[in-house]
C-alpha cells in the first residue's frame, strides 16, 4: 500500500449487521462506525488515531460484544486492524442513521458525521466498477463497490475533515474470530 497523496488519510468505516452474533448475543439490525486518521502510510505506520460509534439501539450485552469484536479483543480480522492503532479517542453509543438505496450508501451521526456515497458504474455503463482483490479492506473475501463520496463531513474527538467529493466503497460483509 502506498503513501497518501496528501500525506495523511482520514476516513470512516460503517457496518449495517444484517444479521449476525457474538456468542450468544444477537446483533441483527445493528449499526458501528469507526473513523480513522492515519498521519502517514497506513500499514507501515505512524500508528492511527481511531474513534468507534455503537448503535444506541443495542442492549448492554450488545454494546459490549461490539465492542469486543471492532476492538480487536475478539480476534479475526479487526485483531490485526487493532494492531495498526495508537489511540482510540472515545467509544460513544449514538443514533447511527444508515440508509442503502441501490447504489446509494448514507450515514448520520448527529453533530458529528454526515457521509454519503454513489457506486460508479465500470467500464460497460451497466454495472458497478467492482475491485475483487483488494489489500486492505473492512470485507475480506468480497468484492468492493467503488464509489464517490457525494458529501463526507466528520467533527469529534478533535478530528475534522471533509472528504466531500472524494473516493469511497462499500461491499457486503461476514467475520468470524
Amino acid at each position: 500500500m502506498g503513501n497518501p497523496d496528501q500525506g495523511e488519510c482520514n476516513l470512516t468505516c460503517a457496518w449495517h449487521i444484517k444479521t449476525g452474533h457474538y456468542e450468544s448475543t444477537r446483533l441483527d439490525g445493528l449499526n458501528v462506525v469507526a473513523v480513522f486518521h492515519t498521519p502517514g502510510n497506513m500499514l507501515t505506520g505512524p500508528k492511527w488515531k481511531a474513534a468507534l460509534y455503537l448503535d444506541e439501539h443495542a442492549t448492554k450485552e450488545q454494546a459490549d460484544a461490539l465492542g469486543k469484536i471492532y476492538s480487536g479483543q475478539a480476534g479475526g480480522f479487526f485483531g490485526v486492524i487493532a494492531g495498526l492503532i495508537g489511540e482510540i479517542v472515545g467509544v460513544r453509543s449514538v443514533p447511527i442513521l444508515f440508509e442503502a438505496d441501490g447504489k446509494k450508501r448514507s450515514l448520520q451521526i448527529p453533530s458529528a458525521l454526515d457521509l454519503t456515497i454513489e457506486g460508479i458504474t465500470g467500464a460497460d455503463q451497466k454495472t458497478e466498477a467492482v475491485i475483487t482483490n483488494p489489500q486492505l479492506y473492512g470485507a475480506p473475501g468480497f468484492p468492493i463497490t467503488v464509489a464517490k463520496s457525494v458529501k463526507h463531513r466528520f467533527s469529534d474527538h478533535d478530528m475534522k475533515w471533509d472528504n466531500s467529493g472524494k473516493n469511497g466503497f462499500y461491499s457486503k460483509f461476514a467475520y468470524a474470530p
